[in-house]
């Protein structure tokens, strides 16, 4: 583990949640230039295509394994079959992620919880 690996994770968590802006319009007309908004429309639904083909591509082979194994990686099977049911439009990967982490972090906090609500001995 290097020292940049933090930086290199921001970096890469910004390139995956950043949007891209809307195109400036230009100061001149071109007659055969196609309207700006749907060089956008086609741009974000290409995009969001090739997201979830990369899901597709990353989790759904996972769901071959048996769950103990999907419980070692950190996933569960019921999570993989509702981001792979979500909307295309929808980014399935940052969903299972942000799912997982909300799971990861209600059993982590789980036997504290328990110790607190026990009765004193």
């Amino acid at each position: 583990m290097s020292d940049l690996d933090p930086i290199r994770r921001e970096r890469c968590q910004d390139r995956q949640t950043r949007l891209p802006s809307r195109p400036p319009m230009p100061d001149f007309y071109m007659p055969a230039m196609p309207p700006l908004g749907l060089i956008q429309a086609v741009e974000t639904r290409l995009r969001d295509w090739r997201r979830r083909r990369q899901f597709r591509r990353r989790f759904l082979p996972l769901l071959d394994h048996d769950d103990p194994i999907l419980a070692d990686m950190g996933h569960c099977r019921a999570e993989i079959e509702w981001a792979a049911s979500l909307p295309w439009r929808e980014d399935a990967t940052r969903a299972l992620l942000e799912r997982r982490e909300r799971r990861l972090a209600a059993t982590r906090r789980a036997p504290y919880r328990e110790r607190a609500t026990a009765p004193p001995a």
